[in-house]
């Protein structure tokens, strides 16, 4: 969801006057299960040098799963982070919006390269924005040129009352009035509207709330037990860690667990597990999901500019592996929480959660990437 967070963190201190914990210095705790080269060491600096209190990793391939974690759930009571726990994933939301769309796809109720219009007549109007211009798969993939609503949402106007609802529609109104980025087609610019947009596309043709068509396709299908898409409800059920903010350097840190996720709705608004995001992207890459045409579709990328060769299909990120090959996914931010997901098409998954988001030091992203590519290739 969120995606600068150095911008992030300056909102943040920035006149935030909301309840703070003390207590910034959370020692890390040993991490647990069987060890595997190099990555208990990259969870420990996620709990100490970066600033995070608490991370989990969970690797599988098809004979053997390793769970390790470090740090504390809670700093507070100075409990573990549950090694079964479930976290706000942000962004990781993206690949079952997609997903779903693709299924309308293969349904024959959707058509990839059709217009917008065609499913939201006369929504997208303004500034140069024209759903009669931007296709589908131009809104799964980046390339719309609709500006980002959360540009104009900042974490601080978000803070200030973290258990509001916001309408979707509102949402997308409040991007649609600036400009596009650029001509739909001709970039690349991550923008969390394209997928506000996807699930309003999702709710139009199948009359139903885009968070009961991901129950219904995905979720029930593979008894995904710690995953669900809220709408309004500010909690997070069964084992969780508390989720924080660090409002500026050497700030202590915010408790942000209780917020309403309708800020980032299909944008960024899931709750899952380690687990159930395995189960999901081996489903997803085993043609579990997606027929094989839609899924074809899905996996064709395009450059997003990134240095380290990242590349953008219909919802679903690939990324060179250090030790050859590929691997897909895609990374979430959410206030209090961040995640990293990826699994290659021979059976790895590897995915690592922290529950600080923002505010953690410039190295937290390459080190939780790191520790998912590390797993992957130790797996290997």
């Amino acid at each position: 969801m969120f995606r600068n967070r150095r911008v992030m963190v300056g909102a943040l201190a920035t006149g935030l006057a909301v309840g703070a914990l003390a207590g910034t210095g959370v020692p890390a705790r040993s991490a647990a299960a069987a060890d595997r080269t190099g990555l208990p060491a990259i969870l420990h600096r996620l709990t100490t040098d970066d600033g995070a209190p608490g991370a989990l990793l969970e690797v599988r391939d098809r004979n053997r799963r390793t769970v390790l974690t470090s740090g504390v759930g809670d700093v507070r009571s100075g409990t573990p982070v549950p090694r079964d726990s479930a976290f706000r994933i942000g962004s990781a939301t993206k690949p079952f919006v997609a997903t779903v769309v693709l299924q309308l796809v293969g349904e024959h109720r959707v058509a990839l390269d059709a217009p917008v219009e065609r499913y939201l007549p006369g929504v997208i109007r303004g500034h140069g924005n024209d759903g009669r211009r931007i296709t589908v798969r131009q809104l799964l993939q980046h390339t719309s040129g609709l500006p980002d609503y959360l540009d104009y949402v900042t974490p601080q106007d978000i803070l200030k009352d973290p258990l509001a609802h916001h309408d979707l529609r509102d949402m997308v109104d409040v991007a649609l009035a600036h400009h596009r980025v650029f001509k739909p087609g001709t970039d690349w610019e991550y923008s969390n509207t394209n997928y506000l947009v996807a699930g309003l596309l999702i709710e139009s043709v199948t009359g139903h709330p885009y968070g009961d068509e991901i129950r219904r396709r995905i979720i029930e299908p593979l008894g995904l037990t710690a995953t669900s898409a809220p709408v309004d409800d500010p909690a997070i059920p069964g084992p969780h860690p508390r989720g924080y903010v660090r409002p500026g350097e050497g700030a202590p840190l915010m408790d942000v667990t209780e917020l309403n996720p309708s800020v980032a709705g299909p944008g960024g608004g899931m709750i899952s597990s380690a687990p159930d995001l395995g189960r999901f992207m081996a489903a997803l890459l085993d043609g579990r999901l997606l027929r094989p045409a839609e899924l074809r579709e899905m996996m064709r990328t395009r450059p997003t500019g990134n240095a380290d060769g990242r590349a953008y299909g219909l919802g679903l990120e690939s990324r060179p592996l250090p030790c050859g090959g590929l691997y897909w996914g895609h990374t979430g931010d959410m206030l209090g929480f961040e995640t990293v997901t990826g699994a290659t098409a021979d059976g790895r998954q590897a995915t690592v959660m922290v529950n600080l988001d923002p505010g953690g030091s410039d190295a937290q992203d390459a080190d939780m990437e790191t520790a998912v590519q590390t797993a992957l290739c130790d797996a290997s």
